[in-house]
């Protein structure tokens, strides 16, 4: 084991030295796949411990981003689709996002918290601690972290449609006019993330290939790595080797 870490170590600062200079993504998004089967392979029954695994990984994570430069994280907590779970499984999930949240905004923490979802979704009780919490780091001057709980990307747009068509019915706008002059900024205006940039580098761990859903409106330019580490596994080289692939592509933005 000691032997194992060492190698690590040495890997690890390999990889720094290669990134230095490099260019760095202001918005990461980060699909933490991968929780349930890494318990399944430990040998633990309750995917509930796989779950805590991957809560504790979190803040490890959002520090290695924050070393390296990068200004927003969006991390993908909770989906429309995994409130479908049965109530053995989603209720003690709640409650250790919860805790995931409680911990980010706390005092002395530097992150600034952003709950972006359907939070309607959620139970009460749940929804009103996420939003308290959050409100609580406004104004922090450290990284933004998006935490999509209850979070579908076509019920993001859908979302963002219908905030854009509310807006325009308080002012009278009619549908012909609203036709006349709507394009994609305005219903960018109304995402989830409005005013911050858009990913430029998407990460899912555990294998998995596709986005799922996530970000859907927001990534049409990012870069994408999959990593084969289920998310409580993801170490710090896999991150690294993350920033380095994104590093040596040659973003073209469709030109």
């Amino acid at each position: 084991m000691a032997l194992r870490d060492l190698l690590y170590s040495l890997y690890e600062r390999r990889l720094t030295r290669a990134l230095e200079g490099q260019p760095v993504p202001r918005h990461v998004g980060v699909i933490m796949d991968g929780n349930r089967r890494w318990a399944r392979e430990m040998g633990l029954d309750d995917p509930s411990h796989g779950h805590r695994a991957g809560a504790e990984k979190i803040e490890q994570v959002l520090g290695w981003c924050r070393d390296s430069g990068v200004e927003v994280v969006t991390l993908w907590l909770l989906s429309t689709d995994n409130l479908s779970r049965p109530t053995a499984e989603l209720a003690p999930l709640l409650r250790i996002i919860e805790g995931v949240i409680t911990n980010l905004a706390a005092d002395g923490k530097p992150w600034d918290v952003r709950v972006v979802g359907a939070l309607d979704l959620l139970p009460a009780d749940t929804a009103r601690l996420l939003k308290e919490a959050a409100d609580g780091t406004d104004g922090r001057s450290g990284p933004v972290v998006n935490v999509a709980i209850g979070y579908g990307g076509r019920r993001e747009i859908a979302d963002a449609v219908r905030s854009l068509l509310q807006e325009h019915v308080s002012r009278g706008t009619t549908i012909e006019e609203l036709a006349e002059v709507l394009d994609v900024d305005h219903i960018g205006e109304h995402m989830y993330t409005r005013g911050q940039p858009d990913p430029d580098l998407v990460i899912r761990t555990s294998g998995e290939q596709r986005l799922s859903g996530f970000l859907l409106w927001q990534s049409a330019h990012s870069e994408f790595y999959f990593c084969d580490a289920y998310w409580p596994a993801f170490r710090r080289t896999h991150f690294l080797r993350a920033l380095r692939d994104y590093a040596n592509r040659h973003r073209r933005f469709g030109s």
